[in-house]
C-alpha cells in the first residue's frame, strides 16, 4: 500500500515532465519532415516537371547510365536513339534529372575551355 502511495505521487508530480516528452516528440516529428520529407518532395515534383518536358532530340541520361537521344515519345515511353541505327525504348520515369543535368553541364564546360 505504501509503495502504490510512493508511485503515485511521483507520477502526479510530473505533469511538466509529459509536456516536454510531448514538445521532444513534435520536435523529432519537425526534424524529420524539413530534413527528409520536404526536400523528397520537391526532388519529386522537379523530376515529374522534367520528365513532363522531354522533347525529341534531347539528349539525355537514364538511371542506369545509358546516354542518348530521344526519338520519338509515345506516352508513357520515350524511344532514344543509342547509336546511328540503335533505339531503346524507356519509360519516361527511366530518364533521370540529375544525371541529365551532369551531362549538359559537362559537356557546357569542356565547349566553353
Amino acid at each position: 500500500m505504501i509503495m502504490t502511495d510512493i508511485l503515485f505521487l511521483q507520477a502526479g508530480g510530473s505533469g511538466s515532465a509529459g509536456m516536454i516528452n510531448l514538445i521532444f516528440i513534435a520536435a523529432i516529428f519537425g526534424v524529420f519532415y524539413f530534413f527528409l520529407i520536404r526536400p523528397q518532395q520537391k526532388k519529386q515534383k522537379e523530376q515529374t516537371a522534367f520528365s513532363d518536358s522531354l522533347e525529341k532530340g534531347m539528349e539525355v541520361v537514364t538511371a542506369s547510365g545509358i546516354v542518348g537521344k530521344i526519338n520519338k515519345i509515345e506516352e508513357p515511353f520515350v524511344y532514344l536513339q543509342v547509336d546511328q541505327k540503335t533505339f531503346i525504348k524507356f519509360t519516361k520515369n527511366a530518364i533521370s534529372k540529375e544525371m541529365t543535368d551532369a551531362i549538359n553541364s559537362k559537356d557546357e564546360k569542356t565547349n566553353k575551355g
